[in-house]
């Protein structure tokens, strides 16, 4: 029996956008094949990104916690000893479940799977390239969706070598420890990897051009986080450019620059974690029209996710906006709402963004910076961690929560959150911002004790005491 070659939606991407587009898809009533380049399902995130690294996270944080804090709970050990090699195991058999989920969950949905190279070749034409067979056309009826995510930058002077010179991919799996860990780049991956590689023992220096880390936190929390992770061990250069990198077979000798002038550093490994650039290259576009920003490599869209040519869409990383497994998500699946004629759309004031530090960061919605610069008029309401006895019990009492609102509305205008479960937290957040609450919304919703979320409506009712509540 001869293979399907015609179908009514084509993905090209199996990530958590593609994926999730094409489960979509087929409850909607499209034929749908999803096709991928890798025999692995689920893209950046499940095999070398979000699942990976919040497994070495939580594995990391179990370390610190046995060797730190297990004595002020009474929990004592003769000697602890890290296997680093069961802990790389253990992150790897959670990332071979995950994707094998995504699998099944496609081939329950109808979906057909196909793996390869896929190039755009006409109006509603792919073709797909895998090892040395003889590349297959198939077509869409539809719509071609264009999923194909994101890879690291790599920075003129500081070339990938895979083995000193890393991007995040390899920082998942290094062989051991290093003793002197440096990383270009205060983002949430280098934060994130570097909270992982120095709880298990590394000494880690954070090299950041800015005068801040995670520059799109609100300015109280990312100082917050600042003093913490510093207070943690993890060393934080501000304002300072790397100049020259040289690689060794054991070493890299980086030369950094800052105010006070030049000095070289070795390190046994070098991560860079600069950004992010689209996978728009080598699929076809410009042969076909379709618009691309040639400076970030975005590909453009209108409000439908339709490229420049009809019938082409994309989502996710692929166009501008943050590079977050969540919003591609949504967006894939507001994207085929589309194309089967529904109306689908994204909220992109109301998508959460976190770091798994810890403590934990979780924001949606306006920073206060961005709200003065707005000049919208707006109260704030904050409460400590220290003062909420969830936290205490658990020994986790640093950070707070900071709810933002609209000084003559009280609708909530943002949420920041840095603390323990911060990432589980802002889900309360997103919600009530998507259907326009207010602070006095959260503040009168009762809150179960003691938890967490408590410190949220304690942050709430502080937003009580602002002038338009005077009598």
């Amino acid at each position: 029996m001869a293979a399907t070659t015609h179908f009514d939606l084509i993905i090209i991407g199996a990530g958590p956008g593609g994926y999730v587009a094409a489960v979509r898809a087929s409850q909607l009533g499209l034929k749908t094949a999803c096709i991928d380049a890798n025999a692995a399902l689920g893209g950046v995130c499940l095999n070398v990104g979000c699942i990976p690294s919040k497994a070495l996270l939580d594995s990391s944080e179990y370390y610190h916690l046995a060797s730190e804090h297990f004595g002020e709970h009474g929990i004592k050990f003769d000697k602890l000893r890290l296997d680093l090699k069961a802990l790389l195991a253990r992150k790897d058999k959670v990332v071979h479940e995950l994707t094998e989920n995504v699998r099944q969950l496609l081939e329950g949905n109808g979906v057909t799977i196909l793996h390869g190279r896929a190039r755009l070749t006409a109006p509603g034409e792919v073709t797909v390239a895998s090892g040395k067979k003889k590349a297959a056309t198939y077509t869409a009826a539809k719509a071609i969706l264009l999923a194909t995510g994101s890879s690291p930058i790599a920075v003129p002077g500081m070339p990938f070598d895979g083995k000193r010179i890393v991007s995040s991919t390899e920082a998942l799996d290094f062989p051991s420890v290093p003793k002197r860990l440096g990383i270009v780049g205060g983002g949430y991956i280098g934060l994130e990897l570097g909270s992982v590689w120095q709880r298990l023992g590394a000494e880690v220096t954070v090299i950041e051009m800015l005068p801040k880390i995670a520059t799109t936190l609100d300015g109280q929390v990312g100082r917050t986080l600042d003093r913490l992770l510093r207070k943690q061990g993890l060393k934080l250069r501000l304002n300072t450019r790397v100049s020259a990198a040289e690689a060794t077979a054991r070493q890299v000798k980086v030369t950094m620059t800052d105010n006070g002038g030049s000095e070289t550093v070795a390190f046994d490994r070098l991560l860079v974690a600069v950004g992010r650039r689209p996978n728009s290259a080598d699929l076809g576009l410009e042969d076909l029209g379709v618009a691309v920003d040639e400076k970030s490599g975005h590909v453009q869209v209108d409000e439908r996710f339709q490229t420049s040519v009809p019938g082409v869409f994309a989502i996710g990383d692929l166009i501008p906006g943050p590079a977050l497994a969540h919003k591609a998500s949504a967006e894939g699946t507001a994207a085929v709402e589309c194309i089967a004629g529904q109306a689908g759309e994204v909220n992109y004031d109301a998508i959460p963004a976190v770091i798994y530090t810890w403590p934990e960061v979780a924001s949606v919605g306006l920073t206060e910076e961005a709200v003065k610069a707005a000049e919208i008029p707006y109260c704030v309401g904050s409460f400590p961690f220290s003062g909420a006895g969830r936290a205490r019990c658990m020994g986790e009492a640093d950070g707070f929560v900071k709810l933002i609102a609209h000084s003559k509305t009280d609708r909530i205008l943002g949420v920041h959150i840095i603390g323990p479960r911060a990432a589980d937290m802002i889900a309360e957040c997103v919600l009530a911002m998507e259907f326009g609450a207010s602070s006095e919304d959260i503040a009168r919703s009762v809150h179960g004790h003691p938890t967490f979320a408590e410190a949220l409506m304690e942050a709430a009712l502080a937003v009580r005491k602002c002038s338009i509540y005077a009598s």
